[in-house]
C-alpha cells in the first residue's frame, strides 16, 4: 500500500495509515493471519481522503462524510471531479498536456522542481504549466531552487513544531500531527503571501 501511494504522498507513513483505518477512512479486510489486505476501491478511497486533506485542508471528519455519501457532500472549490481516478501521465504525455519543451522539464528535475520519473500525476502537470509561463518571462527552473529551498525550511519548521506529537508512538497522535501540517503549511503560505504583497506594493508606488 505505502510504496503504490508513497509517490504521490511521500509523507505517508504506517502510522498515518493506522490512523486513517481508526478514522474509518479505510476499511481493509484481514488475512488469517492478520495482515491487512487493501482492494482497489481502498486505494482509491486513501488517495481520495489524502488528496482532500492535503490540497483542500479538509477535515477528516467531513472527508469521511464525503467517501460515504458523495452525492450528499459537495466537492470543495477547484476539486477536479475526476479526484477518485486521478490520472498519471507518461513524459511525452506531461510534455503535450503542459506544452513545454523537453530541456525545460530537464531543467525542472535538475533544479529539484520535478522528480525524475516514468509518469507524473495531476500536481507535476500543474506545477510544469506554471512553469512554462514563468519560464516566458526569463524565470526558469534554476532561478527557483531557492523557492525550493524556503519550501524546505518550511517543512523543517513545522517538523520541529509538530515534534511533540511525533515523538509519540501511538498512532491517535502521529495521526493529529499529520491533520496539523497542512494547516501551518498554510498560515505560513499566509505570512509569505502578505510579505509578497507589501513588496509589490512598494514597487508599485
Amino acid at each position: 500500500m505505502l510504496a503504490r501511494l508513497n509517490p504521490e504522498f511521500p509523507a505517508l507513513s504506517s502510522s498515518k495509515l493506522r490512523y486513517l483505518e481508526d478514522q474509518g477512512i479505510v476499511t481493509p479486510t484481514r488475512t488469517g493471519s492478520g495482515y491487512r489486505k487493501f482492494s482497489a476501491s481502498d486505494v482509491e478511497r486513501l488517495r481520495t481522503a489524502l488528496t482532500l486533506q492535503r490540497d483542500h485542508y479538509m477535515p477528516l471528519a467531513r472527508i469521511r462524510e464525503y467517501l460515504d455519501n458523495p452525492g450528499a457532500e459537495p466537492m470543495p472549490p477547484a476539486l477536479p471531479s475526476s479526484i477518485v481516478t486521478q490520472r498519471r501521465y507518461r513524459r511525452d504525455e506531461l510534455l503535450e498536456q503542459a506544452e513545454a519543451t523537453a530541456p525545460l522539464l530537464g531543467d525542472a528535475v535538475s533544479a529539484g522542481l520535478l522528480p525524475a520519473a516514468d509518469t507524473y500525476d495531476e500536481r507535476a502537470l500543474a506545477l510544469l504549466r506554471t512553469l512554462v509561463a514563468l519560464d516566458r518571462h526569463g524565470i526558469g527552473p534554476r532561478h527557483l531552487r531557492t523557492v525550493r529551498q524556503a519550501a524546505e525550511r518550511d517543512v523543517a519548521l513545522v517538523e520541529t513544531a509538530l515534534a511533540p506529537l511525533l515523538r509519540r508512538t501511538d498512532s491517535t497522535s502521529r495521526g493529529r500531527a499529520h491533520d496539523l501540517a497542512p494547516e501551518l503549511v498554510r498560515r505560513l503560505d499566509e505570512v509569505r503571501s502578505a510579505f509578497v504583497q507589501t513588496a509589490i506594493d512598494r514597487l508599485a508606488r
